[in-house]
């Protein structure tokens, strides 16, 4: 029948329990409009006062169908994480939670269906964490007393259910209150439980061997699940597990039924949550793992139950001879983990948590007590004596070595069907150790290796040079060892000679054409990766190896070796000791190689590792990667278009163009046309690709500009997208501005043009006010903004540095600064208990007087014109009598700029303010000439600096002109030969640096020549001493005459 459903706003749909079941139907429907509207309707409902409560009557109706009540449960369950807390917005009031809580555990004791019962175990969960036991004081012991009393099997298996979920969330609460409140409710739940545990063992026990009706099967499932949330509460209920009695009850029952659990196939799931237990409190709990009874005994069980395993693991005998005739078949070998390899994972975790404990334990700011610590060294000792002993350890190593190490049929025959899938497998396989016993087996392996070094260096280089000879070809066996050496590098270097073993050994066998030689060749392109950065001098002959592997012309070459050796290449070329000129030879056909077989493999992620060593390449080439860039950035393009919504391999494309671009540097503009394009669709705000590229793309645009010999349109054209970026106040901000600052360096005529400046000043001067509590971006804007005056200077003198000191004021940036400054010098004249915090200090306060330095020094009349118009109002002075609101603006900043000049410690700094303070002097204005005790104690501080500086320069390589400011260039040091390799931009900052008044004026000269004019125009010099000097403390005009310069 067609629906004729309306969509129609919520308010117009007035919520009520018949008109949420109607939209539950809608939801439920296989009709994708009434889907469509009746999803549409439940969104607009969920932040409606009873939308909650008349899902969860909805989910109770058991009139309804199933998947009706299956929606209902489930948008109750994903409301609950978005409203259910007090402070969420819109949150689920109080009398509907009261309402929804009365009737949850009945709810769900009642609840027939498995799937809808475990929902609704959630959302008890879930509320539990959020409401126990503040709100929900009797959430755990209502459960206890249900299952204290006489219920149907039905109600005591939900009943396990809902506390196993509650336990799973309060134990992973953070918060140590919440933890707190589950460890003092945990003894009466573990008493319940073992009691229930020890029970239904008792009842199923002796039932097993024949036919197993129905009630022993749901025994079975109950003590399996009684002993789900007796592992967790024991786990995490307790601080001290080992101090209570019920737990080592548990403890013991549960090491005299695991043996027995192993020899059905019934209770393999109960043998797996003890085995779950019994690693977990090695790994969580390590002190009381080894203080509780029979642990050592526990431990050598286990290591002899994987030991057994280890037997038939690797099938070495029956793998070895399918290897020889190349054909590998499925006999004696499950892909399905049998429960014996789990429990032998398990042992191996143990083990490994116990050498954890002993040469590892973790460190923890918690306090302890005397008997903790009594009891961690306790164990740590009991630990070191009767189970680590050097039998075990000798005989872990070599077990792991000879049997877990060693690959399985099933290995082997999906390196056959499914290379590329396998080898990704493999690969990553280290990151999964706690699931995979070859992995794990592989830790276990390091730790004892550098723990017990002493122990077990020589009896593995024995195994080790036993089977390295080219003779061996028991190809599985010397893969098991070489793995040992692989992870073994850090502790056997120093008696290993790798260089000759590489010689001597490997070269010959990476060429052998036998049978099963791809598994040594694989080995051996991970083993070099392994060592390469522990100790090997015969590189050349490394590179040579590797270059062998990638050919396809050798059929043992096989996929799973070429994408193995692509992988591992990427560590020797990164290595710190390569040598760019050592790899030049081999880059033309391993690039070939490597970009021939990115095009041969299918998955994203072997692709993305086979261009990220394309990528180390081309990072450690540098210059030399210019040849053979063509070649690169031609596959891009196809991988781009390939990748469709991976974004992973987007990124990946960008970095490798970011890093072709820096390497090549100026030798890059052929591919800029190419590439800006991409940039400006990256970082177009609201673009689909922003979120996913904008860092990347920022990356390359940085380098495109830095690399930029001369300014093209195109990058010219992407100015404007700059400016939307600093709104994002993230990690992008410093890149935008890093990118701004070269721009300026680039096209200085572009970025002071109309159209640009003044969008540029108006976006730093909102981001300036944002920036006072963070220096280093603030100190990037400021020297944005500093570095603009200093080109608009060289491109226009001073009519452009007024222009620009009048946008600054315009767009409020000048006045920001001065209220500033302000507020710092009215809070500095401030004391006491009346003392006020100054808006801009240190750095950041140095940051802009570098700016009044900068305008000073490009302009005095527009400086003084710029403060006029944008400095804070002064209110008038006590006498009422009108000021030159220059003259009070100058007196402030004097002060504050005199004041803070002593906080100023770069000497480049202090030289600029220097300068630009004497410069004043030009104003001729009371209020500078006022301040003459403060310049001369400048002058003579920085002049004494800089000629202190200068001692070590003799007479005859020094500019007489320039003697006594060590900041001065010398003509000599500007004719130095560039660097034939240096990027675009180092030259571009040479040469703004070289023109520098910091680095060309003479700051002796200066004061004498701007000190002589100031006393000419006040009429003289005896006016001047009269009216000027004699205002100067006569030990300042003592240093300061002590100078010379007069």
């Amino acid at each position: 029948m067609p629906s004729f459903a309306i969509e129609v706003p919520g308010e117009a749909n007035p919520l009520n329990e018949s008109l949420l079941v109607h939209t539950l139907r809608s939801a439920a429907s296989s009709d994708p409009n009434q889907i469509q509207t009746g999803t549409k309707q439940l969104q607009q409902w969920e932040r409606s006062p009873g939308y909650y409560r008349h899902l969860q009557s909805a989910y109770i109706d058991t009139r309804l169908p199933v998947e009706l009540r299956y929606l209902a449960i489930i948008q109750l369950k994903n409301g609950i994480d978005k409203y259910w807390r007090k402070t969420a917005t819109n949150a689920v009031s109080k009398d509907d939670k009261d309402a929804i809580r009365s009737r949850l555990l009945q709810s769900c004791l009642r609840e027939p269906a498995d799937r809808l019962a475990l929902q609704d175990a959630l959302v008890i969960a879930k509320i539990a964490r959020f409401e126990y036991p503040n709100d929900w004081p009797d959430a755990l012991s209502a459960l206890v007393q249900t299952l204290r009393s006489q219920v149907s099997p039905l109600q005591l298996a939900r009943a396990l259910l809902v506390l196993l979920h509650v336990v799973k969330e309060l134990s992973t609460a953070r918060l140590q209150r919440s933890r707190q409140n589950l460890q003092a409710a945990t003894p009466e739940i573990v008493h319940v439980l073992s009691t229930l545990y020890a029970d239904s063992v008792a009842y199923w026990s002796p039932r097993l061997g024949g036919d197993v009706d129905h009630e022993t099967t749901s025994a079975m499932r109950l003590s399996l699940m009684a002993m789900k949330v007796l592992r967790r509460l024991i786990i995490s209920g307790y601080a001290h597990p080992n101090r209570h009695e019920e737990v080592v009850a548990v403890w013991g029952a549960a090491q005299q039924h695991l043996q027995r659990f192993l020899q059905q196939r019934e209770t393999e799931k109960l043998a797996l949550q003890l085995a779950k237990l019994h690693h977990e409190m090695a790994r969580e709990h390590p002190a009381a793992f080894a203080l509780l009874p029979n642990s050592i005994d526990l431990t050598m069980a286990y290591w002899g139950l994987a030991k057994a395993h280890g037997e038939s693991f690797g099938a070495h005998g029956t793998v070895q001879a399918a290897v020889s005739n190349a054909k590998i078949g499925t006999d004696g070998d499950s892909d399905e983990r049998s429960t014996t390899e789990k429990l032998a994972l398990r042992g191996l975790l143990i083990l490994r948590a116990c050498v954890k404990m002993v040469h590892s334990p973790a460190q923890t700011f918690k306090y302890r007590t005397a008997e903790d610590k009594e009891e961690k060294n306790q164990a740590t000792e009991l630990i070191r004596q009767h189970l680590l002993t050097a039998t075990l350890v000798q005989d872990i190593m070599e077990t792991l070595v000879i049997r877990f190490f060693v690959f399985r049929a099933s290995d082997l025959r999906e390196w056959e069907e499914e290379p590329e899938e396998w080898e990704k497998r493999e690969e990553g396989e280290g990151e999964d150790w706690e699931f995979s016993l070859r992995s794990c087996s592989e830790k276990l392996f390091l730790d004892l290796a550098i723990n017990y070094k002493d122990m077990l260096v020589q009896p593995l280089l024995q195994v080790f040079y036993s089977v390295a000879t080219p003779e061996n070809e028991d190809v599985l066996f010397k893969d098991s060892v070489y793995t040992a050496i692989g992870l073994a590098a850090p502790v056997v270097f120093e008696q290993l000679d790798f260089d000759a073993f590489i010689r001597d050994v490997l070269v010959a066998e990476v060429q052998k054409q036998k049978p099963g030689f791809n598994i040594l060749r694989r080995r051996v392109a991970i083993l070099l990766g392994q060592w390469i950065s522990i100790r090997i001098t015969e590189r050349q002959l490394v590179y040579q190896i590797f270059q062998f592997l990638l050919s396809t012309t050798d059929p043992l070459n096989d996929q799973v070796v070429r994408v193995t050796a692509g992988r591992q290449l990427s560590k020797v070329v990164d290595d710190w000791n390569t040598k760019s000129d050592d790899l030049e030879p081999y880059i033309d056909s391993i690039l070939a190689q490597l970009m021939a077989l990115i095009n041969e493999v299918e998955l994203t992620e072997t692709k993305m590792a086979l261009l990220n060593t394309i990528s180390v390449i081309v990072e450690r080439m540098e210059h030399r990667i210019s040849p053979f860039a063509e070649r690169i950035v031609g596959m891009l393009p196809q991988l781009w278009e390939a990748s469709g919504e991976e974004h992973l391999m987007k990124q990946a494309i960008l970095t490798i163009l970011a890093r072709l671009v820096n390497a090549m540097k100026g030798e890059s503009v052929p591919l800029h046309g190419m590439v800006l394009p991409i940039i400006g669709g990256a970082v177009v705000p609201g673009s689909d690709t922003e979120v996913y590229l904008l860092e990347d793309a920022m990356d390359l645009w940085a380098s495109i500009i830095v690399q930029m010999p001369q300014p093209s349109q195109e990058a010219l054209e992407l100015v404007p997208l700059l400016f939307p970026i600093y709104e994002f106040g993230s990690e992008q901000l410093r890149k935008a501005l890093e990118i701004t600052e070269s721009y300026l360096l680039l096209a200085p005529e572009h970025m002071l043009s109309d159209n640009i400046r003044q969008p540029l000043f108006s976006a730093l001067s909102t981001l300036f006010a944002a920036l006072k509590s963070k220096p280093e971006a603030n100190g990037m804007v400021c020297n944005i903004v500093e570095l603009a005056i200093r080109q608009s200077h060289k491109l226009g003198g001073t009519a452009a540095v007024d222009q620009t000191a009048s946008d600054l004021v315009q767009v409020g940036f000048l006045g920001k600064l001065l209220e500033g400054l302000r507020g710092s010098w009215t809070a500095h004249c401030t004391t006491g208990p009346l003392a006020m915090h100054s808006p801009v200090d240190g750095i950041v306060e140095t940051d802009y007087f570098a700016i009044l330095a900068r305008l000073i020094m490009g302009s005095l009349e527009g400086f003084s014109s710029a403060v006029q118009a944008a400095a804070p109002q002064v209110p008038s002075s006590q006498t009422g009598r009108s000021r030159n609101p220059l003259d009070d603006t100058m007196g402030w900043l004097l002060e504050e700029w005199f004041s803070h000049f002593e906080n100023i410690g770069d000497p480049g700094r202090r030289k600029l303010m220097a300068l630009a303070l004497t410069k004043l002097l030009d104003l001729n204005q009371r209020v500078i000439l006022l301040s003459l005790q403060s310049l001369m104690t400048v002058w003579t501080d920085v002049i004494t600096e800089l000629r202190d500086d200068t001692q070590e320069t003799t007479s005859s390589t020094m500019d007489h002109s320039k003697e006594g400011d060590s900041l001065v260039y010398s003509s000599s040091s500007t004719l130095q030969p560039p660097d034939p390799h240096e990027a675009p931009e180092d030259a571009r900052r040479r040469g703004s640096t070289y023109i520098d008044e910091v680095h060309t004026v003479s700051l002796p000269a200066f004061v004498k020549e701007t000190l002589e004019r100031a006393v000419a125009v006040s009429g003289g010099e005896e006016a001047f001493r009269r009216e000027w000097v004699g205002n100067v403390d006569r030990d300042v005009w003592g240093a300061f005459m002590g100078l010379g310069i007069l």
